[in-house]
């Protein structure tokens, strides 16, 4: 009888990296698809190409709406 696999814990050392495609990212900003590539082409939304695709990190959203809001705040 087999075992079943074992689960490794993360650790908040180790963050998972979630990887957004364009269309995910224009529903969560509610932007469309040129708006989301302008951000991305001026470097404002980081993203990697992975082939043809462009993937946008959930940690890059993430810093890209707060770096938004402290610039609303000031």
């Amino acid at each position: 009888m087999a075992s079943p696999p074992l689960a490794v814990p993360q650790t908040e050392a180790e963050p998972v990296l979630d990887l957004l495609t364009v269309p995910q990212v224009m529903a969560r900003l509610q932007l469309g698809r040129s708006a989301v590539y302008d951000l991305l082409r001026s470097g404002q939304l980081a993203s990697i190409t992975l082939g043809r695709t462009r993937r946008i990190p959930t940690q890059a959203l993430t810093d890209f709406i707060h770096a938004r809001l402290d610039q609303e705040a000031a």
